[in-house]
């Protein structure tokens, strides 16, 4: 399951598998090391910057509830020169593609963001961030700016929901590819306290309303590639995204967090990496999601799923 975006680029972006963590869910690159093979991923999206260093959020940034969260960060980062001379030498250094979230702020810091980042080798592409409750023209201006000065792959990121005109503004400015969606704004109140603290939604119930409007958007919009974001959290909704609503990829977020060695295997699981238990094994021969690697480990002469053909 390949994903080739950009084609007309001069460098496209090739992933070797659908699968990726959203953006501030995987620091720079360095979040969650040996916990799963990060060359399996399709590719790494960064935690979000923009031209300006921001400071972190004040006060309560974090509301669980059951089934979810509200997160509230203010969007902290060290501004992308800083960022891309800290993380440069990482990013050359890994196997797996490097996309580099850009907030989206104005058309002028993003047009000079995007010259920078040309001339930033371990990037491979860029997810530009449009802001929640921006017009069409807005959003036009936004990415008419980042294509006018990048030579690289651009991804847009959709605030949720986002109406047809704002994502058919995107593509007619130059997008390669949508990302559907941000997480959508919410709030609650600070447990016991009076607080109320905004931020962002994540958890599993998100699912059905991002495949709703990602399907909406595959048949408005059917030459467009979706990468569908919400609410993933198995890898059975990753499967639903790309075999049921029409997502050319899919990106991961919150179950990171909780599980992150659940994004290794639904990228192996989507590679066709998974094996199948042989009808033979032994119950400690194997467990689910087991891959190649582990297989390997545990010396067992196990093949991949569609080459299988003694499994159950």
């Amino acid at each position: 399951m390949d994903v080739e975006i950009g084609l007309n680029r001069k460098e496209p972006l090739f992933l070797r598998s659908p699968v990726m963590p959203a953006a501030g869910t995987f620091g720079f690159g360095d979040a969650f090391p040996k916990l799963f093979e990060v060359e399996k991923l399709g590719a790494i999206v960064t935690r979000p910057v923009g031209w300006h260093a921001f400071s972190p959020a004040n006060g309560t940034r974090l509301v669980r509830r059951v089934g979810g969260a509200v997160v509230h960060t203010g969007l902290p980062n060290p501004g992308l020169t800083k960022a891309i001379r800290d993380n440069q030498p990482l990013w050359e250094m890994l196997s797996t593609p490097v996309i580099l979230h850009l907030i989206g702020t104005e058309p002028d810091d993003v047009e000079k963001a995007c010259d920078r980042i040309n001339r930033a080798d371990g990037v491979r592409a860029v997810e530009l961030g449009l802001k929640d409750d921006l017009t069409w023209q807005a959003a036009a201006d936004l990415v008419k700016a980042a294509r006018s000065a990048l030579e690289k792959p651009l991804l847009v990121r959709l605030p949720f929901p986002a109406s047809d005109e704002v994502a058919r503004a995107a593509l007619e400015n130059g997008a390669d590819a949508l990302v559907a969606f941000a997480p959508p704004r919410g709030a609650d109140r600070k447990p016991f306290s009076e607080k109320i603290v905004p931020g962002r939604v994540y958890g599993p119930l998100l699912k059905p309303m991002v495949m709703h409007a990602v399907g909406r958007l595959r048949r408005n919009f059917p030459q467009a590639q979706v990468i569908a974001c919400g609410g993933i959290h198995s890898v059975e909704d990753a499967r639903d995204y790309i075999l049921g609503a029409g997502a050319a990829a899919v990106q991961l977020d919150a179950a990171i967090w909780v599980e992150p060695s659940l994004i290794g295997l639904i990228a192996r699981d989507l590679a066709g990496l998974v094996l199948t238990r042989p009808t033979d094994a032994l119950p400690d021969e194997w467990f689910p999601g087991i891959g190649e690697t582990d297989a390997k480990r545990l010396g067992l002469p196990y093949k991949p799923r569609t080459k299988d053909k003694d499994a159950r």
